[in-house]
């Protein structure tokens, strides 16, 4: 089960469609929650997909040549990680 946890709230009204909550209710029924609860999850949910962050997903770069290794890279890595006393990658 979905479970969100709310350091504090403030109480709105929002108008929505009738069709709309009585799917809502029918969902908290099914899942035994309150309706609310399945709107506080929807208005989350909406939230996090509209939030701007502060820095890009891949912000960090990496070391490398920028393409595809190829199997005798791979085995030379393979070959340095024994070396050093590891596994190879599977």
């Amino acid at each position: 089960m979905y479970e969100l946890r709310y350091m504090s709230m403030k109480r709105t009204n929002v108008y929505a469609d009738l069709e709309d909550l009585a799917i809502i209710k029918e969902a908290a029924r099914r899942r035994g929650v309150s309706e609310a609860e399945i709107i506080r999850e929807g208005i989350h949910l909406a939230a996090m997909a509209n939030r701007t962050w502060d820095e890009p997903l891949f912000s960090r770069t990496f070391e490398g040549t920028g393409r595809t290794p190829t199997r005798s890279d791979v085995r030379v890595a393979d070959a340095v990680r024994r070396e050093a006393g590891g596994e190879p990658a599977a």
